[in-house]
């Protein structure tokens, strides 16, 4: 993903081609009503250790100030149109990229021209997971890019505090496998691990 002029403000920026856009898809849901699927999305983006909910533009730029490159938080957006937000650290200092809801889909904020083309998700954490895995992915192949335009990767999410060990481990857990029901576990633990069923 790449960003044409990246700065501290909390707007809309152009997300440049670079390979990320494919047609429309998701994770299945058995939300199914508008508001449904938000409540569901968002316990999942709490339990993911890195939204930190309400915070202002500086303020996350000072979170990501001395961060390394592709690290990045999800917050509330200041944007009335927007629920969230995703401020990241590029090479050019700390910026923003909103997250888009429409027809029961979440994708990246862009230009008109591009957004038809942006991969859908059913999860903003979803979301995150396809664009961090992708990254891992893109920096290998990494190409010059025209003048004031940067590289935009996620790379590592800033936890609000340090996850616990379970979180940890649920998530080592789906990395191995997608079949959880079949693991020999409580029924207890199965549904733990299954309640966030992400890498990041």
């Amino acid at each position: 993903m790449t960003l044409r002029s990246p700065d501290a403000a909390d707007n809309s920026s152009a997300i440049g081609n670079g390979g990320w856009e494919t047609p429309p898809g998701g994770a299945a849901q058995e939300a199914t009503t508008p508001d449904q699927r938000i409540a569901m999305s968002m316990g999942e983006l709490r339990r993911s250790g890195w939204y930190w909910g309400q915070m202002t533009v500086n303020e996350a730029k000072e979170k990501l100030q001395d961060a390394p490159e592709g690290t990045f938080l999800v917050r509330d957006s200041s944007h009335t149109d927007y629920l969230l937000t995703i401020s990241v650290k590029t090479s050019a200092g700390p910026t923003n990229l909103r997250i888009e809801y429409k027809e029961g889909k979440f994708r990246l904020d862009s230009v008109v021209c591009v957004r038809s083309r942006l991969k859908q998700f059913d999860s903003v954490v979803h979301l995150i997971e396809y664009y961090v895995l992708l990254s891992k992915n893109k920096r290998i192949e990494t190409e010059p890019l025209p003048n004031r335009t940067v590289h935009l990767w996620l790379v590592k999410p800033l936890y609000t505090s340090t996850p616990s060990l379970q979180h940890f481990c649920r998530m080592a857990v789906n990395k191995c496998t997608n079949k959880i029901h079949e693991l020999p576990l409580p029924m207890r633990l199965k549904e733990y691990i299954t309640e966030y069923p992400y890498h990041v």
